[in-house]
């Protein structure tokens, strides 16, 4: 089957979106993973319509119900890559689907981990998309930094082209029931060293490995990681979206915290509207 359109996320834009979409009759797929930034809001007193207030995860489950009583379908599964043919290709872990747009709304991008060297090797050796950056280390040694399902993607699209892939942990346990043939080092990491690129990382306990790039890939992916992996332009951290929230790339749409600005739950509602509506003309 190929959906309509496919929403990577489950909060106040994604669900806008799906709402929408779904009263212009189009076929809607929700894929996501946990509730996301909301499950932190214990109260929200400034959002209309509840004058005593609500939790994000009441205000994520209402959502949630809402979708439903659609007959929207959903998928309780974690994104790790996105491309584009015919169609456009969400890959989870435990399937894959076609859509004819795809919506990003999985909230704005994690914060860079808070090791030595990471911010300074941004282009000089750190990268944050495989996909994008592998054929640069062509028989070279690469790490991927990260312990989940979207590391282990990063590690596969690395293997094949560059000499050695290391993953490393930085003290957490590696994810389970994968098959990941490469080292796992779970050492903690002091930082990364180099002179006018990265060519070593010190850890904890003052061993070091060699290494010529190193590949972040903390926690699921992000809506600016999906992003990169098609081409879509970002600016300041943030996807780059038109006045219909439509990416550089056809077909993509992008909302909410993701695309910058006022990070509140009332632009998230807005701006999944507009995508849901304008997806529309792409289908």
């Amino acid at each position: 089957m190929i959906y309509d359109v496919v929403i990577i996320g489950s909060g106040p834009a994604g669900i806008s979106a799906a709402l929408y979409a779904k009263r212009r009759k189009l076929s809607v797929l929700i894929i996501s993973k946990g509730i996301g930034a909301l499950e932190k809001a214990e109260q929200i007193e400034n959002y209309y319509g509840f004058p005593n207030g609500i939790t994000g995860k009441e205000l994520y489950e209402n959502g949630i119900r809402q979708a439903r009583t659609l007959d929207i379908d959903m998928a309780d599964d974690e994104v790790i890559s996105l491309s584009y043919g015919e169609n456009f290709e969400v890959e989870t872990v435990n399937s894959s689907y076609k859509a004819r747009t795809t919506i990003l709304a999985t909230g704005s991008n994690r914060i860079t981990p808070n090791i030595k060297g990471i911010r300074e090797f941004e282009g000089k050796g750190v990268s944050y998309c495989a996909i994008c950056d592998a054929f640069f280390y062509k028989g070279k040694d690469v790490a991927v930094l990260g312990n989940g399902n979207y590391a282990v993607h990063e590690m596969e699209q690395l293997k094949p082209i560059a000499n050695s892939v290391t993953i490393l942990t930085n003290g957490e346990e590696i994810v389970e029931n994968r098959n990941i043939n490469v080292e796992v080092n779970d050492k903690r990491i002091r930082e990364f060293r180099g002179d006018n690129s990265i060519q070593e990382v010190e850890f904890e306990d003052g061993t070091k490995k060699q290494i010529n790039g190193i590949f972040v890939a903390l926690g699921t992916a992000s809506s600016n990681d999906l992003a990169r992996k098609i081409g879509a332009r970002i600016e300041n951290n943030h996807i780059v979206v038109d006045e219909n929230m439509q990416t550089t790339v056809p077909g993509l749409f992008a909302c909410g915290d993701c695309t910058g600005g006022l990070l509140q739950i009332s632009k998230a509602v807005y701006e999944g509207a507009k995508a849901g509506l304008a997806v529309l003309k792409n289908t």
